[in-house]
């Protein structure tokens, strides 16, 4: 790895432990039609994947015209309740107040119209400096279209970043630009590096470094465009 400028973070099962706040949402769209709760497969799948898809799988036995009712009634429903049911990583903050003084930070997640709220609901704007979400790109994660985005935005090369993330969607998403993966919680996935709390990314070796000089940080938070 060359000196290290950038650092993209996962959101959900990275940030935050976010199984049961999805749980209750894509259980309450299908209790909606009347059909039963996820399965833990199901589960899996809509922790990893964007909205479309999570409800194109968990609605693929049903009629077709189902799914397109199921956004219709997602669009009106008010997502704040749910993010009671989110729980932030306990050193995530401290990590961040880490890095910012020296490289930049990002999200890449396939999240939507949600992320705004979580960033202002859990005290977290200031710290990242490019947000891209589903909604910001034509193609989600795994595709590279994000990580291209975030890359062009600070004029860094695949070797000046680093993704930290949990699933086998943000191993092909950094597989497919050659940027390195710190997996988070996530022993058994492949990756660079494999971590069980963001303080023990300080240890890696990249990190022992100073941070790299001339980063000029972009004024305020880029949040991507929202719904």
């Amino acid at each position: 790895m060359a000196d290290l400028r950038l650092v993209v973070f996962d959101c959900d099962g990275v940030m935050f432990d976010s199984r049961d706040a999805n749980r209750s949402y894509y259980n309450l769209l299908l209790a909606r039609f009347g059909h039963p709760a996820m399965d833990a497969g199901e589960l899996d799948f809509v922790h990893t994947h964007n909205v479309m898809d999570s409800v194109a799988h968990i609605f693929r036995r049903y009629p077709a015209a189902e799914i397109e009712a199921a956004h219709r009634f997602r669009h009106d429903l008010d997502y704040r309740p749910f993010l009671n049911h989110m729980i932030m990583e306990p050193d995530l903050k401290e990590f961040l107040q880490v890095l910012k003084p020296g490289y930049y930070t990002a999200i890449s997640t396939n999240r939507t119209t949600t992320m705004p709220a979580i960033l202002q609901m859990f005290g977290l704007e200031q710290y990242f400096d490019k947000v891209v979400t589903a909604m910001d790109v034509a193609r989600p994660k795994p595709d590279a279209e994000a990580l291209l985005q975030i890359m062009d935005h600070f004029k860094v090369t695949p070797a000046e970043g680093v993704f930290i993330g949990d699933s086998m969607v943000d191993r092909e998403h950094t597989a497919a630009v050659g940027m390195e993966l710190i997996a988070f919680k996530n022993p058994t996935l492949p990756a660079e590096y494999h971590v069980s709390r963001f303080m023990e990314i300080l240890e890696l070796p990249f990190f022992r470094k100073p941070a790299a000089s001339g980063v000029v940080r972009p004024a305020g938070c880029v949040v991507g465009a929202e719904g």
